[in-house]
């Protein structure tokens, strides 16, 4: 490796003068050059876009993969440019442990073979979320890191020379400042020569030669410094006014961003619509492992829609030897007289949808009038709005005083 002393030296002296420009350019006892209007306003909205891009990248990152470890592992992945490892989707890791238990507990039990069908929806989840992880890594993430270690990085770079030739061109101007009023100081003087001797006369002259020439080689960096700084602020504003294309870039990979998260949702509802059909052909399996002498009843979960994060109690009774549960058989409603007494207010807690033409369907917070009557099974009454009457579960009730 070569050392080079001089070059070392030069350095360190351009950053000395650097500092101290920069310093007396804070304390504004230095002249400093003012881009114009135009180019600021460029810059102003190349770093608004630089540092929201950044913030957008990285909270994706962090959607599209949670784990902080993970993160890191493909960041090095890719920097030593190898291929990310496959990695096993959560969703896809569930279904392999349901259906190595259901090989544990048996297909031909009513939870082994359910585990089989559950564990089989969740990989089919869990490969949709591959999928989806892939999309939005490659039409998404990859503009954006290509924008932040590409585009910016070259903007960047042209914009600190950009600041260089500014403080080159700031150097050039204070120089030709100091020579005019080196000059000026001089000429303001008065001419002794008459007095003097005629070496100092012949020394003073070859000094007022010297002052015209120092001060055209001034002017002459001068001028060469500003053509350099003007053509960097070309260069820098061409790459400025680029960014307008960018964002159009970015606004493509937006509709492809959530035109996958569109897909992948909808992908993830049928799997489950379907995997809830698949459950309701099979809806003794449940009683096989209760108590026989209860069974438990739960409306359908389109009913608690309107409450979103809380879901309607289930409907368990308890039969008693002797008398039929009254839900399983049809009641003849209409027959079933309002009692003079015992009737009171009650507000409904959730939706309820009627499951046959004895019961009354309800909506969330209506008040209805509801009663009980003899041998009526005790989870349930009689509920009465307006001219229309049937049979209501007490679970989605509240009974007013």
């Amino acid at each position: 490796m070569d050392f080079n002393l001089k070059k070392l030296t030069s350095d360190a002296g351009v950053f000395f003068t650097r500092a101290v420009q920069f310093t007396e350019e804070k304390l504004g006892s230095a002249e400093k050059t003012e881009l114009d209007a135009h180019l600021e306003n460029l810059i102003a909205r190349a770093d608004c876009t630089k540092n929201w891009t950044e913030k957008i990248f990285r909270q994706t990152e962090v959607l599209l993969q949670p784990n902080p470890s993970a993160r890191i592992e493909e960041f090095f992945y890719e920097k030593l440019d190898k291929k990310i490892p496959s990695r096993t989707t959560n969703g896809e890791l569930l279904g392999q442990y349901m259906l190595d238990a259901a090989k544990d507990f048996g297909p031909g039990t009513p939870y082994g073979s359910t585990l089989i069908t559950v564990g089989e929806y969740q990989s089919r989840l869990g490969g949709a979320e591959r999928e989806f992880l892939q999309t939005s890594a490659i039409n998404f993430l990859t503009p954006l890191r290509n924008f932040l270690e590409g585009d910016w990085r070259t903007i960047s770079k042209e914009r600190r020379l950009l600041e260089n030739r500014r403080l080159d061109l700031d150097i050039c101007k204070a120089r030709v400042k100091k020579a005019k009023q080196a000059e000026a100081k001089a000429a303001a003087e008065p001419d002794f020569q008459e007095t003097r001797p005629r070496n100092y006369v012949l020394s003073a002259s070859a000094s007022a030669v010297r002052r015209p020439q120092t001060e055209t080689h001034a002017e002459q960096e001068l001028r060469v410094a500003q053509t350099e700084f003007d053509r960097q602020a070309e260069v820098t504003r061409l790459l400025l006014e680029g960014i307008s294309s960018t964002h159009v870039n970015h606004l493509r990979c937006l509709h492809e961003f959530v035109e996958a998260q569109a897909t992948y949702y909808a992908q993830c509802h049928q799997y489950m619509q379907e995997l809830q059909k698949e459950l309701s052909r099979y809806p003794n399996s449940f009683a096989s492992n209760a108590n026989p002498s209860t069974s438990a009843t739960c409306p359908s979960p389109v009913s608690s829609a309107t409450l979103p994060g809380v879901s309607p109690p289930c409907l368990a009774s308890t039969s008693t030897p002797g008398i039929a549960r009254e839900p399983s058989g049809p009641l003849k409603i209409q027959d079933v007289q309002q009692p003079s007494t015992g009737h009171r207010k009650a507000k409904v807690l959730y939706d309820y949808d009627a499951h046959d033409t004895s019961e009354l369907s309800l909506l969330a917070d209506e008040l209805i009038t509801v009663y009980t009557v003899p041998g009526m099974d005790p989870d349930w009454l009689v509920g009465e709005r307006g001219n229309q009457k049937g049979k209501v579960p007490v679970t989605y009730l509240e009974l007013l005083s």
